[in-house]
């Protein structure tokens, strides 16, 4: 009988600890969702983002959007009513801001291969009421010919700001042969 009870609480407990994560992210979404609802904004700003596997809000100026350790949404953000999920869920990227119109320095963890390794990326733009931007990460492909040197070479990584689906402004990151490290630079559409 003991050891029935035992090997029950042992997989109690080990249920528990594999689900703690998906527990927290419950949680995390039962607030949104009552941010959600009591907090509505008319003329406010929708900001989403997409490309990667997975892409996460940093910060909004200031606040803290989804911590980079823990990944989790960060409480005032929630309460402010800035996070909003797609279908209720964190799945496909469902995180979205929902912001009064402003100018915001926006900061976004891109995970495009996996989440061991992020990219950072910085945006400074004048949001304007009642649109929908996204930030959309991609590869941009080169078709032309060239040494195997030049064709080698990672190609660049690119963000565009688009509004509601037309991109209004683009950022690529070309890699530096030399270093390895570039930063993404503004680029006339």
């Amino acid at each position: 009988m003991i050891k029935v009870g035992g090997l029950g609480v042992l997989i109690g407990i080990s249920s528990l600890l594999i689900g703690g994560c998906a527990s927290q992210q419950v949680i995390d979404a039962g607030r949104i969702n009552l941010a959600q609802k009591t907090l509505k904004a008319e003329n406010n700003v929708s900001i989403h983002c997409s490309g990667a596997m997975k892409c996460e809000f940093e910060r909004l100026n200031n606040q803290t959007i989804v911590d980079a350790s823990s990944h989790r949404v960060d409480r005032k953000a929630i309460e402010r009513g800035w996070v909003r999920l797609k279908n209720n869920s964190f799945k496909d990227n469902g995180l979205y801001l929902n912001v009064p119109p402003s100018q915001y320095e926006v900061i976004v963890r891109y995970y495009p291969i996996s989440e061991q390794r992020a990219e950072m990326f910085h945006i400074i733009h004048n949001f304007k009421a009642h649109q929908n931007y996204t930030l959309k990460m991609y590869r941009k492909r080169f078709t032309t010919p060239g040494s195997l040197l030049n064709v080698s070479a990672p190609t660049p990584l690119c963000v565009d700001l688009l509004l509601e689906q037309r991109p209004i402004r683009r950022f690529c990151r070309p890699y530096n042969v030399l270093t390895g490290v570039s930063e993404f630079i503004e680029q006339r559409i």
